[in-house]
């Protein structure tokens, strides 16, 4: 084992208080950093969130148009194939 002189442990408790100043000299104003980029990030999910739902408002009523016209021309909604893959037929 390593035995320290009593210069060698006045370095390294000096290097630690170095740690500890330069650590708090980094994160200085640090909770008003954090806190601003929080509030950015809620506000910026809130806008993707009320984009999505206009466009999923508009996707529906564009859908049920598209039923109504279908409808209306006698042809069975169920039977359209609307792009999505269909579950393989039971045996």
């Amino acid at each position: 084992m390593l035995d320290f002189t009593q210069d060698q442990w006045i370095l390294v408790g000096m290097v630690f208080l170095l740690g500890i100043f330069a650590g708090m000299f980094l994160l200085s104003g640090g909770s008003r950093k954090w806190k601003e980029r929080y509030r950015n990030e809620v506000e910026k999910r809130e806008r993707i969130e009320a984009d999505y739902k206009a466009a999923e408002t508009e996707w529906r009523e564009k859908d049920s148009l598209r039923a109504a016209a279908l409808r209306s021309k006698g042809i069975d909604v169920e039977a359209v194939d609307d792009g999505e893959e269909a579950p393989p037929p039971r045996a």
